[in-house]
Parts: C-alpha cells; sequence; structure tokens
C-alpha cells in the first residue's frame, strides 16, 4: 500500500495536489535539492570559471551567484508548495492560460537539452570507465543504458524517487564521495599556491556570477512540479535553499579546483586518472541520474501544461526518447551561452511571478480559475499582455546589459526590472 501511494501522484498532473497526499517535509526536501545540486554538469559549470578569473574571485562568485539564484528557486517552490500545482500552471495568471504556452514550451525545450546533457556526460563517463576496468566501449549503448533508466525512474515519480531512491542511498554515497575528492585535492595540490595566482582576466566577474546564478535558475521552471508535495511552505522553502546552496557551492568549487590544480578542462578523463578516480565517477553517476530524472519527468508535467489530457508516462516516454536521440547525435557545444541564455529567459520570468504573485495577487491564486476557460486568468483570448511586455522587457534589459554593460551583472536588473514593470502595468488594475 505505501508503494502504491508514492506511485500515485504522478498521474495527478496539473491539477493540485490533495491536502492528505502533501507529505514531504524539509529533510525530503533538503536531500532532493542537495541531491538535484550534485552533478558532473556542475562541476563543468565550475571550470567556466577560471582561469578566467582567479580561484578566489571564483569562489566569491559562486557564493554570490548562489544565494542569488536561490532565493528565486526557493521563491518559486514555495509558491508551488502553498498552491500544490505546478510550475507552468502557476505561469497561468501571469501571462493568460494560453500565453503560459510560451514558457511551457521554451520549458521542455530546455529540459530535454538538459537531460540530454546528463545523458551524455553519464555516458561518456561510463564509457571510460567500462574501457578502463574491462576494455568494452560503446558510447551510444550508455547512451541507451542511462536513457531508458532515467525514463523509468521519472515514471515512477518524484515521491517514490525521493523516498525509495535519494534518501536511502544516492544521497549518502554522492556525499561521501564529495569528501574524498575534497580531501584529495588538498591533500595532493598546493591549495595556497593555486589561491594566490590571479586569474587571466577575460572573464568579468558579474557575468562568472550571472553563470552560477543560471544554475538554480534553471531549476526554477521545475521546482514546484516536485515542492507542490510540500507538508508545509517553509519546511520546503528551506530544504530547497539549504540543500542547494551546500552542493551547488561544493561543486562548483571542486569544478574551479580541478581545472586549477590538474591544468585540464578535460573533466572526466582528469578525474578518472586520479587514485580511486573511478570510484569516484561511478558514485557521481550514481546521483547524476536523479538529475536526468528530474528533467525527464518536469518535461512530461510541463507537456500537460498544454495538453493535460495526454497521459503522463506517454509524454514521459516520448521526452527519453528524444533525449536519447539527442544524446547519441549532438555532441556538447557551447554549454557557457546556453546557460546564459537560460538565465536570459526564466530569471525575469520569474521577476513578473513574484510581482502577480505577492502584489497583484496578495500571495493567494484563485486555483479553481487556473483551469477555466474565459475565467479570471483568460485574460484576453487568453493572453495577459500586461504580463508578457514585462516578461519582455527583462528579457530586452538582460541581452543589453550582457550585450554592452557585461561588467555589471543582468541577473539581478533584468528580474528587478521585470518585477518592477508587472507592478506598475498592475497599479491600476
Amino acid at each position: 500500500m505505501a508503494l502504491i501511494k508514492l506511485q500515485r501522484p504522478p498521474e495527478w498532473g496539473i491539477e493540485p495536489v490533495p491536502q492528505e497526499h502533501r507529505i514531504m517535509g524539509f529533510l525530503d526536501y533538503l536531500a532532493l535539492w542537495s541531491s538535484l545540486g550534485v552533478g558532473l554538469l556542475v562541476l563543468l559549470a565550475g571550470t567556466l570559471l577560471v582561469p578566467g578569473l582567479g580561484l578566489g574571485q571564483a569562489l566569491i562568485a559562486i557564493v554570490l551567484g548562489t544565494l542569488i539564484g536561490n532565493v528565486l528557486l526557493a521563491l518559486a517552490g514555495l509558491i508551488g508548495s502553498r498552491e500544490a500545482v505546478p510550475t507552468m500552471v502557476l505561469i497561468r495568471p501571469v501571462l493568460g492560460i494560453r500565453g503560459s504556452y510560451i514558457p511551457t514550451a521554451l520549458n521542455i525545450l530546455q529540459l530535454i537539452g538538459w537531460g540530454a546533457f546528463e545523458i551524455i556526460i553519464m555516458a561518456e563517463a561510463a564509457n571510460g570507465i567500462s574501457k578502463n576496468l574491462f576494455g568494452f566501449s560503446s558510447f551510444i549503448f550508455w547512451v541507451a543504458f542511462f536513457s531508458i533508466w532515467c525514463t523509468l525512474l521519472a515514471v515512477g515519480g518524484p515521491l517514490m524517487v525521493v523516498r525509495e531512491w535519494i534518501e536511502k542511498f544516492a544521497i549518502w554515497l554522492v556525499y561521501a564521495i564529495t569528501i574524498y575528492l575534497t580531501w584529495y585535492l588538498f591533500s595532493h595540490y598546493d591549495i595556497g599556491a593555486i589561491f594566490r595566482s590571479p586569474g587571466t582576466g577575460e572573464l568579468p566577474f558579474w557575468i562568472g556570477v550571472d553563470l552560477v546564478v543560471a544554475m538554480p535558475v534553471s531549476w526554477m521552471p521545475l521546482v514546484a512540479d516536485y515542492n507542490r508535495f510540500a507538508k508545509k511552505g517553509s519546511s520546503a522553502f528551506w530544504g530547497t535553499y539549504l540543500g542547494y546552496l551546500v552542493a551547488n557551492v561544493w561543486f562548483y568549487a571542486l569544478g574551479a579546483l580541478f581545472v586549477l590544480a590538474l591544468g585540464t578542462g578535460d573533466l572526466i578523463p582528469a578525474i578518472l586518472a586520479l587514485a580511486g578516480g573511478w570510484v569516484a565517477l561511478i558514485l557521481i553517476l550514481v546521483d547524476e541520474t536523479d538529475n536526468a530524472f528530474a528533467d525527464i519527468y518536469s518535461a512530461a508535467v510541463s507537456g500537460q501544461n498544454i495538453i493535460p489530457k495526454v497521459p503522463q508516462w506517454v509524454l514521459v516516454a516520448a521526452v527519453g526518447a528524444f533525449c536519447f536521440i539527442l544524446g547519441a547525435t549532438v555532441p556538447i557545444a557551447q554549454y557557457e551561452h546556453f546557460l546564459l541564455l537560460i538565465g536570459s529567459v526564466f530569471v525575469p520570468l520569474f521577476g513578473v511571478l513574484a510581482a502577480q504573485y505577492f502584489f497583484v495577487e496578495k500571495g493567494r491564486y484563485q486555483t479553481e480559475e487556473l483551469y477555466k476557460a474565459e475565467g479570471t486568468y483568460w485574460y484576453a483570448a487568453g493572453f495577459n499582455w500586461r504580463g508578457i511586455v514585462a516578461w519582455v522587457l527583462g528579457v530586452a534589459v538582460y541581452h543589453l546589459i550582457a550585450r554592452f554593460m557585461p561588467w555589471m551583472g543582468a541577473s539581478i536588473p533584468s528580474f528587478a526590472v521585470a518585477l518592477i514593470a508587472h507592478i506598475l502595468l498592475n497599479w491600476r488594475r
């Protein structure tokens, strides 16, 4: 009976989660979001900060960017906890029911991209391990293996994954190996000398902050998909904030340290070369599957915002298939630009969401109106042009600053412009 209870919630699609099934607490969210904050892609993102920034500057950018991005992530999760609906449904009052399809489509595209990235990284790591240990090398085999495994996890749903996989196995293995990697770096390399070495200067500090902000922001379109199962909004907020804070800072810093200590940005072979490096990679892969699971599951939930009558497992299978095709055919490239593009779209969007929820709606949606054509959130033919204009302004500000004034960073100004613009556009509504 307990297993059936854990597997039922994903079948609710985009409807509010019934109160009796909102069972996740602080420790559940601490485990979930610390697990989602760990991964090979976070290590890879950390390598983008150096040597353009020196280690000291990079660490400041990592802490500052995580603090900023985590506020946005946890606030979006808090709204989801209060309303008990997925993230893309939360956008319906912001842009209109039909208007919410725009960020939903963008979110599905970015999640398929993230899922493919995760599968490629896992397949490369697993292929390197199997080649070194057993002489077996087949990248396509590993792409297929991880695509199928992560799709099956997504069919199981978040409560099953959190309670039966992350809390019992994955998170403990990952924390153990993270401590080991940290110990290895500090015991085998002169971290003090690395810390004193200046950066090359080609990366502006605030662009570095934006690169870090982009990682928690990339989870904002997903966060309510999981935080809607919370017992209390405050528990979910702090579990999300603290769990992702520790993991993101730790793994970004490890990525930067690996580049500077080992003198290479080719991360997977570098880790394999360490004593016990293959063990580290295996255990990281155990956790990396959680990230790909989240991408596939949330892409399916987002799809139901547009086509709610399609069964969730069908959408999960379709997303998993797309991730396999991309993972098997598309090499990783332009990762830095991908991160910045995510920030440019979703940071301003959640500025508008914050304005709508906390200022226009006074902290509570009219839940039954979220699903009504011609209702309160239908606006003009399904579009809320005030929200769309504020969102577009925020995106424009992000790109203008990134192009002409990168030294000041684009995340905070674009969020603020979108938030203030939406408040002003609704001042006398």
